[in-house]
This record gives structure tokens, C-alpha cells and sequence, in this order.
């Protein structure tokens, strides 16, 4: 850092960027900066690691996002038209930056036994690592693939952390998630970081079909969709995340998915964010049902969730407004996810289940 080497020391204080003088503005506009972050509470360390991730990734938006020239799909080597590709791409699913995937995949099934206290909502599951969007590009073709192969390759719960605002071809998605349903797996999707409502057009994908051409307004899916809402960590009006996206037609239920220790790659971990991390929360449900009660179906295992959540009282600040509304007027089942109630519930249908089997076999 320039402010390091102008004040000769490794290690620099308040004091000495307080009695540093110089004439040159835009280093004196960087250590006001520098002091002013200081006393809101950052060390300088940590002042330098932040700028540094942010030129790099202001950087690569200018080398790639906002650069005309560049194709994206060069490397990946599929006609973008044809939706009926299939085999491209290539085995890179670490990619630059794997922090946001592992961060997923931790909230799902990070080990509840190593001595952290960073733990996965389910034990024995295995996680099919499938990179779908390696740099923010929400593509349909891509994204209908990738359930394609999901559902191919024998996933039971397929967890979805990403979305955007437009589907260009939905009803090439459409049809993964038809096809998703017939081989009865379930998919869990982050509602989305807008702080809006989310029916019925403002998050991709969705649950619901493209009709006529008018995208989301179709009817909807089967049950084999669940549309996922962040929590914060407070309780009160603060309860709803501030940034989560909501509808009573088609968030279906509320998990945690603020303030989230979760691991990321080296054996780090990070605070993370977002729906993206709501989502894997209830797919880590999700997976714990299916583990334990392996006869029951996508559809039973939504309703599962839907029927345990917990609905607490009261109301709550509508995320993107300093509105007061009742919780359950933000999500389909009105309530937050509970693991607890989930398994009580899952006990009791699959206990149903087999003394129905019992009677019929008994009759003579």
C-alpha cells in the first residue's frame, strides 16, 4: 500500500497517518478515508484486504462484464440458440472464485463433527457439485441442463442459489422442471436479494409456467418447487431480511440467511448473506427427510416443510419498506422452516403410510 511506503513503517497507527503530511491529493484523500474507516472500527489490515478484493473485482467487471468484445461463450463451445445442446463445457467446476458454492454446499452438509462451530443442517448426504453459473450468467440453456444432469445423475433435492430478473427461453427451463417432477425430485430456489414481491415475475426461475408467452403467468408447477426467503438473525420487526424477496402466491417458506458462518475454500470461512443461503437451509431439510423417510415423495416432502414451519406472531418490517405487516403475509405458509417439527411430521405421514400397507396386506 502507497500510504505504507510514504510513511516508512510495516505496521502503521492512527497517530501516524494523523501526522502524515502531504501534498498530493489523492493520497491525502486516502488516508482521510483510511481514518475515517478506522474509527467506525476496521484495522488497517482489514481496510487493505477490503480494497484489495474489491479492485479485483471491479477489475474483472471492466476486463469482462462491461466489455463489449468479450464472448463468454467462447470457452464454452455450444451454439447459444440451439436449446437442445447438451454436451459441452469443460471439467473447470472450481472456476476463479468458488467461494459462494462452498458456502452453499457448507450450509447443506458441513460436518457437525470436527470441532467448529460451523455445522450443516444434514448428516449423511452427499452433495453433487454441478457449476451452473460460473460468473453471475443465469443462462436457461444452462440452467435446464444442469437439472437435466442433476436428475440424470440420481439427485434427490436439487438446491438452486441463483437468479435474475429475465428468462429468455423459460420454456426451456419449464420443461427441466416438468421433467425434474416426473422423476420425482424436488428443487429448492432462493427467492431472490430485490427486497420486493416476487409474484409473479421479478425472480427467474420460477414455479411458474410460461403460457402464451407471458412469462411466470402460467399455472403453476407441480409440487416439486419450494421458493425460499431469508430470515435475519433478530427477532421483532427486523425478523424478515431486509433484502429477501417475498409473495404470499409463491415464497413458499422463511430460513436463515443472515449474518451465515459458513466454510469457503483453504479451510476458510466467511459471513455470508443472502436467499442463496436461506436456500440450501431448507434443501438440507429437505435431504435429512428424504434420508430418513426415503418412501415419501417431492411433493410430501413440500408439504412437510410447509405444514411444520413455525408461525410466529406479530409483525414485521416489509423487506424494501419501512412498512409493518404481519409475517405470515410474506410467504405462502406464512411461517420459517423447523427441522424439529419437519421430522415430527415426517414420522407421522410415513407412519400412516405403512399401517395403510398393513390393512391392505391383511385383507383376505
Amino acid at each position: 500500500m502507497k500510504l505504507k511506503e510514504l510513511i516508512g513503517k510495516e505496521n502503521i497507527s492512527k497517530e501516524d497517518i494523523e501526522g502524515f503530511e502531504t501534498d498530493d491529493p489523492l493520497v491525502a484523500r486516502t488516508a482521510n478515508v483510511a481514518l475515517q474507516l478506522i474509527d467506525q472500527g476496521y484495522t488497517l489490515d482489514s481496510i487493505i484486504e477490503e480494497v484489495e478484493e474489491q479492485f479485483d473485482y471491479y477489475t474483472a467487471r471492466y476486463n469482462y462484464k462491461y466489455n463489449p468484445d468479450f464472448d463468454p461463450r467462447s470457452i464454452v463451445g455450444d451454439n447459444y440458440d440451439d436449446p437442445n445442446d447438451r454436451n459441452y463445457g469443460n471439467n473447470d467446476v472450481k472456476g476463479p472464485d468458488a467461494f459462494h458454492g462452498t458456502g452453499v454446499a457448507g450450509a447443506i452438509a458441513a460436518n457437525r463433527n470436527d470441532g467448529t462451530d460451523v455445522k450443516g443442517v444434514a448428516n449423511n448426504v452427499r452433495i453433487m457439485g454441478v457449476r451452473v453459473v460460473p460468473d453471475g450468467d443465469e443462462r436457461d440453456k444452462d440452467v435446464a441442463n444442469a437439472i437435466r444432469y442433476a436428475v440424470d445423475n440420481g439427485a434427490s433435492v436439487i438446491n438452486m442459489s441463483f437468479g435474475k430478473g429475465y428468462s429468455w427461453d423459460k420454456k426451456a427451463v419449464d420443461k427441466a422442471v416438468k421433467y425434474a417432477a416426473k422423476k420425482d425430485v424436488l428443487l429448492v430456489h432462493g427467492a431472490g436479494n430485490d427486497g420486493k414481491e416476487n409474484f409473479p415475475t421479478n425472480n427467474f426461475p420460477n414455479d411458474q409456467y410460461e403460457k402464451n408467452g407471458f412469462l411466470g403467468l402460467g399455472k403453476k408447477s407441480p409440487d416439486n418447487w419450494i421458493e425460499v426467503g431469508a430470515l435475519s438473525w433478530e427477532t421483532g420487526e427486523n425478523m424478515a431480511a431486509s433484502f429477501s424477496n417475498y409473495s404470499q402466491e409463491n415464497v413458499d417458506v422463511f430460513a436463515p440467511g443472515v449474518r451465515m458462518k459458513l466454510p469457503v475454500q483453504d479451510d476458510e470461512y466467511k459471513t455470508m448473506d443472502g436467499t442463496s443461503f436461506a436456500a440450501p437451509v431448507v434443501a438440507g431439510v429437505a435431504a435429512m427427510l428424504r434420508s430418513y423417510f426415503p418412501g415419501l415423495t417431492a411433493a410430501q416432502v413440500k408439504e412437510i416443510i410447509m405444514e411444520s414451519a413455525i408461525r410466529p406472531k406479530g409483525t414485521v418490517l416489509k423487506p424494501g419498506s419501512e412498512e409493518l405487516v404481519p409475517f405470515e403475509e410474506l410467504s405462502v405458509s406464512g411461517g420459517m422452516v423447523n427441522v424439529f417439527n419437519a421430522m415430527i411430521k415426517a414420522n407421522e405421514i410415513q407412519g400412516k403410510k405403512k399401517s395403510k400397507a398393513v390393512k391392505e396386506k391383511s385383507i383376505p
